[in-house]
């Protein structure tokens, strides 16, 4: 009997969880830098910036004194959350608590820092291959797109010949290909076009979205999750079938 009752007044249950997140990672403190690039963003993936939760991340930054507030109020004016800062010292901690923000350390022992400045550089250099055809005017991505990284493709298809990370992104203004696993989020038709899907070998999508309309992981179907899928838009909704 006092189970029953202990489980009426139980309000709610701690969780611990990994939900997918977007880090913003500033390599300028101006708030004026940051809003001209965001602005430009938004003109050409006008889809992500639909209240996305982000992660200010400060690593980069020397200044002892950020302008965190006007850097916040930039965001939110081009619908993205800021949610938590990432790095810094105690004192953008204690301003990040003071704006109602969380606040994580410096990550270490960051798995893929030793060769990063050899990974960008591939990752430039891919991005910067041919289109996949010139009516298409879409990419193709050879490799793993790692976490953090954001790959896309503002006209066309994007092909990854690859696996896509947790904690990466991928973004295509037409139909986004996975040859290989899909571990983080993928956007397909960032301009708007219905038409669009995602196409993967191996589902685990933390994220997918087609023409502004998405699911996370937590809302896909288990049985579906590790298969090869297409998602499509079908009246407003995302549908995911098997392959083969």
């Amino acid at each position: 009997m006092s189970l029953n009752v202990d489980r009426a007044s139980t309000a709610f249950t701690f969780k611990g969880g990994m939900l997918p997140m977007t880090v913003m990672e500033l390599t300028s403190a101006d708030p004026e830098r940051v809003r001209a690039q965001l602005s430009s963003k938004l003109s050409q993936s006008p889809a992500f910036f639909q209240h996305t939760p982000v992660v200010l991340s400060v690593e980069k930054l020397d200044e002892p004194h950020l302008a965190l507030e006007r850097l916040c109020a930039v965001c939110r004016a081009h619908k993205l959350l800021p949610v938590a800062v990432r790095g810094g010292g105690d004192s953008i901690k204690q301003s990040a608590w003071a704006l109602g923000l969380g606040w994580f350390p410096t990550q270490e022992n960051r798995p893929q820092a030793v060769n990063s400045s050899s990974d960008d550089a591939t990752a430039e250099a891919v991005l910067n291959e041919a289109p996949l055809s010139a009516a298409s005017g879409g990419r193709i991505y050879r490799g793993t797109v790692r976490s953090g990284q954001q790959v896309s493709a503002s006209e066309g298809d994007l092909v990854v010949i690859g696996a896509v990370n947790a904690g990466a992104e991928i973004l295509a203004a037409g139909s986004v290909h996975v040859y290989g696993p899909l571990r983080g989020r993928a956007l397909a038709g960032i301009h708007g076009d219905r038409e669009a899907g995602i196409f993967c070998h191996e589902l685990h999508g933390e994220l997918l979205s087609v023409a502004g309309n998405y699911k996370r992981l937590e809302d896909i179907d288990p049985t579906l999750l590790g298969r090869a899928v297409q998602v499509r838009l079908l009246e407003d909704q995302l549908n995911i079938e098997t392959l083969g």
